[in-house]
């Protein structure tokens, strides 16, 4: 496959890079399928890349046509050469990102914005020092949450190969001799053949225990290795040494760790229940035992230390003392001696927690490590030995490494959260109070019945009831029995793991008070939380944070007066102190709050609903975290996360965040070890900075953003908001355009997920998953959940303005402009939009929008859609003053070269769109066709090209 020109402003190693990996797959096209499939494809890409450098209409007509005439046979061979060709962009340009970053290290005069080194000068600029940081970081949690959604379209047999070819080509850089080049070339064109005869869908969809196994290939790819090495760096810079040996091995406390939902988010996904997080557990510790043994191991072949030649201190000695390794050939050698005892009791800890005998070479019996804390004061005594004789080097080789690494993943790997509904609690109590004969006043309970301050009054009284609830001689629903099986099965991995494992319960839909407070009485039922509710007799008996999750536009401003009256309940408060480290959670949905009300509505109600939850926590002195519920694309909070973390408002981050990773974004941050790393490096940066810069002077510009903008932010967002809704769910038909126009269909029947499209089998928007459906819309090249609203809105107040507004349209258009100088917020909400409007395409989104059979009806909504884009675009330049990506000319290039073969997927996907529907009525229920193949070819290829479409 050839490639086209790369533009001037692409560095050369990429262009290189793209066109090595191009021409290979051209070779291997042209091998496996024939040259007459190859000239299809190249031909098909020729015109493509001809319109969009030209731009003639008559172009994209002639690719068109092509398409049309494609048989079924061919039309898979170029859904694949196409989404191939971007899965081999995808490697280059997550390798020259390192090699950028590489190239900013050595030669720039400054340190990239982002990285460590940036932030930790920054904040010893405002007098901010390493104690004080250092302190800082023993308070502070970073937790990336990796949840299973459906928008990863790639197999775990891809990403492996992608995986290789990325280490292969990586070696490219080396000077290599003749032969070496030819051996690459060789081996690299053998991956790419192997990509191509490797099946690209998955025949079945995903069980809940392959999202777990997926999940887990990214701690063998890149967290297991690169977050020690980031706590690494970080350590050197904040403890530089007086002298090479002046190294004292201590982990930094574990303020970045790593979370799940994998197995534990029931919420609207029936196939996760008490197995599924039993599972979820066991395989995470399997996983990252395998792990500490193979690093034992090593440690024991490596650090060979006689006493002949040197001193150890009297604790390793007495360590190595207790080891039963009988060897001669080791008993000068102490350290040796020390690391085969760690190794066989970590042996035994891995039976006793897995069950399973996981040691790569014979050892004795030992006793297992009750604690991860066990092991890790096993580990600091040798690392303290080797620090006080001239061995702090020594340590720093692999034992420091994995010293930081126990002390993150302990022997859980990482927390899951449990999540369910508020709905579900509410029907499994009242079964439950049912059941049980409570009374109320004298009457018997229909809590589901109940007015809210009943409803708290009942919870209440229940949590400090010490006769149990729930009765082992009733038969409960099934419903009922699963939720109570899966809190008791929290309860034991909690006990078997430690607290660690489980710490968080998420209340979806969270509505009232009686939401939340549901939760610490199915707890205290099921074995989480010890009956006197506040104190913990056994090991993991303290329960779990219960979490409200404030999702549409309506909760999230309800959300801040709920949680003054949780935070104000004298037995929440005792949690939040006794059991929480005085600290509560609140998380925040992106996705169905943009679906329900658009998104300059979405992010204003965010942004609002985070100022005065900090406000409502600060007059309790309760220290708040916030979790976002953030997506890859930009409707769903997506984009950058070093710039969406420093548009925070002030107080709101304060060293304390968790966020979700979701879908293909994962895969796109996480499946390289050096790109993953900096993302990592590029969230810790952000929030120091945010929460060590931040000081009064920021809140005191914040507030005084908010009294001069706040109030056109709030007429806007009312305009934004009827508008968007005025489409979506006021327009008669427009559920019919939406599944006729976009593939939500055919995406809903991919094999990429065990979660269901919709939460009800209806063909429902209300009822659709915010995540497929912002998907599809990417899929047609709309993204209209990234931007539509926002020109009615940013017009509508340039022409009319509000009360108190500016008295001119020219004046208000400079207040907007001013705003996106000097308000982050603001700035961002333009940064993210851009971003999305550079990627939408109304020439492709018209030939999916003719797949809508009712002329009229798609007449009229893609008439309004393209009318709100060229409003938007049109105001955009505007405010901002400069076209689309004017400001990020590397980023329009990339994006300029990539249309260029997303478009022909496009073409494809609508072709086949159109002939699949029309062959539907005949074809056998569960039979799937070759077009249908072809189609979620493109749905991958599309996915791939765009890179944050879910």
């Amino acid at each position: 496959m050839n490639q086209p020109n790369a533009t001037s402003t692409e560095p050369a190693f990429l262009r290189n890079d793209i066109r090595q990996l191009g021409k290979t797959l051209g070779e291997v096209i042209k091998e496996c399928e024939g040259k007459a499939a190859y000239d299809v494809i190249e031909k098909l890409r020729r015109a493509a890349v001809k319109f969009r450098r030209e731009g003639n209409p008559a172009d994209s007509r002639v690719l068109e046509q092509q398409i049309a005439r494609l048989p079924d046979e061919e039309a898979n061979s170029v859904a694949r050469a196409f989404s191939y060709f971007l899965h081999l962009s995808n490697i280059a340009e997550d390798r020259d990102q390192n090699r950028r970053q590489r190239h900013h290290e050595l030669h720039a005069d400054t340190p990239m914005r982002g990285s460590l080194q940036h932030a930790l000068d920054l904040l010893h600029s405002k007098g901010v020092g390493n104690r004080k940081i250092l302190r800082y970081l023993e308070s502070t949690c970073i937790v990336p949450v990796l949840t299973a959604h459906p928008t990863e379209v790639q197999r775990k047999s891809t990403l492996d190969l992608h995986r290789e070819i990325a280490r292969q080509l990586a070696q490219s850089d080396a000077n290599l001799t003749p032969s070496e080049r030819k051996l690459l070339d060789r081996t690299l064109t053998g991956l790419v053949a192997t990509l191509w005869q490797t099946r690209m869908l998955r025949r079945q969809k995903l069980t809940v225990l392959d999202e777990i196994d997926n999940a887990l290939t990214y701690y063998t790819s890149t967290f297991l290795t690169a977050i020690p090495r980031l706590y690494q760096d970080l350590a050197t810079r904040l403890r530089p040494e007086r002298k090479l040996f002046d190294i004292k091995t201590r982990p930094l406390p574990p303020f970045l760790q790593m979370g799940s939902w994998i197995g534990g988010d029931r919420d609207g996904n029936p196939n996760v229940d008490a197995s599924t997080l039993e599972q979820a557990l066991l395989r995470q510790s399997t996983h990252v035992l395998r792990h500490y043994l193979q690093e034992i191991k090593a440690l024991g072949t490596e650090v060979s230390l006689s006493r002949t030649l040197g001193t150890a201190s009297p604790e390793l000695i007495a360590l190595s003392l207790v080891s039963q390794d009988s060897s001669a050939h080791r008993v000068d050698e102490p350290y040796r001696r020390a690391f085969i005892h760690l190794y066989a009791r970590l042996a035994a800890t891995a039976v006793t927690l897995t069950g399973r005998q996981l040691a790569l070479r014979p050892t004795y019996d030992a006793p297992p490590y009750e604690t991860p804390a066990a092991f890790l004061h096993d580990l600091q005594v040798i690392a303290d030995s080797l620090d006080q004789h001239h061995g702090s080097l020594i340590a720093q080789l692999r034992l420091s490494s994995l010293l930081q690494a126990a002390s993150i993943f302990g022997f859980h790997l990482a927390s899951v959260d449990l999540r369910q509904s508020s709905d579900v609690h509410e029907r499994v109590l009242t079964e439950l109070f049912k059941a049980a004969g409570v009374r109320l006043n004298n009457k018997p309970v229909n809590y589901r019945s109940l007015p809210e301050e009943d409803r708290i009054s009942l919870l209440r009284d229940e949590i400090q009831q010490i006769r149990p609830l729930v009765s082992p001689w009733v038969s409960y629903t099934p419903e009922t029995e699963k939720e109570l099986a899966i809190l008791r099965m929290a309860a034991a991995c909690r006990r078997k793991y430690g607290s660690a494992a489980i710490r968080q319960s998420i209340v979806s839909h969270t509505e009232t008070l009686s939401d939340l407070l549901e939760v610490l009485v199915l707890q205290q039922e099921t074995g989480l939380i010890a009956p006197d509710a506040g104190e913990a007799p056994d090991r993991g008996s303290d329960g779990l944070m219960v979490v409200p999750l404030f999702e549409t536009i309506p909760d999230l401003m309800r959300g801040p007066e709920i949680m003054d009256t949780w935070l104000g309940l004298p037995e929440v408060a005792k949690r939040i102190k006794s059991a929480q480290d005085g600290v509560q959670e609140v998380m925040l949905g992106y996705s169905d709050s943009n679906k329900d009300g658009g998104y300059l509505t979405s992010n204003w109600s965010l942004y609002f609903a985070e100022r005065q939850l900090v406000q409502v926590f600060k007059k309790h002195k309760v220290r708040l975290r916030l979790f976002h519920g953030r997506g890859g694309s930009v409707a769903r909070g997506g984009g950058p996360s070093f710039e969406a973390i420093q548009a925070q408002p002030p107080g709101t981050v304060n060293g304390q965040i968790r966020l979700t990773e979701q879908g293909e974004v994962i895969q796109g941050k996480y499946k390289d070890s050096e790109v993953g790393r900096w993302h990592l490096e590029n969230f810790v940066a952000a929030v120091l900075e945010t929460s060590l810069v931040t000081g009064p002077s920021t809140s005191q510009s914040e507030d005084k953003n908010m009294s001069r903008f706040g109030a056109t932010m709030d007429v806007m967002s009312n305009v934004a908001q009827q508008s968007y809704r005025d489409l979506v769910y006021g327009t008669p038909g427009f559920n019919d355009y939406f599944f006729a126009s976009t593939p939500i269909l055919e995406i809903a029947g991919l094999n990429i997920g065990s979660r269901p499209a919709s939460r009800k089998s209806s063909q429902k928007i209300e009822d659709l998953r915010a995540i497929p459906w912002g998907f599809s819309w990417a899929q047609c090249r709309l993204m209209l959940t990234g931007w539509y609203g926002m020109g009615t809105a940013l017009h509508s107040y340039i022409e009319k303005g509000s009360d108190g507004s500016p008295a001119t349209p020219a004046l208000r258009l400079a207040q907007l402009q001013e705003m996106a100088e000097v308000w982050p917020f603001f700035r961002a909400l333009l940064s993210n939009m851009e971003q999305v409007l550079a990627k939408t395409d109304l020439g492709i989104a018209r030939r999916y929008a003719s797949l809508v059979p009712d002329k009229k009806l798609r007449k009229q909504v893609f008439g309004r859609i393209e009318a709100e884009f060229n409003l938007t675009l049109s105001m955009f330049r505007k405010i901002s003053q400069h076209d689309l990506l004017a400001k990020d000319k590397q980023l329009g290039a990339a994006l300029s070269e990539r249309f260029a073969y997303i478009d022909p997927l496009n073409h494809l996907q609508v072709e086949l769109l159109r002939r699949h529907r029309q062959a539907q009525e005949s074809q056998d229920d569960g039979e799937e066709s070759r077009s249908q193949r072809a189609i979620h070819m493109t749905i991958n290829g599309i996915a791939a090209g765009l890179r944050n479409s879910g």
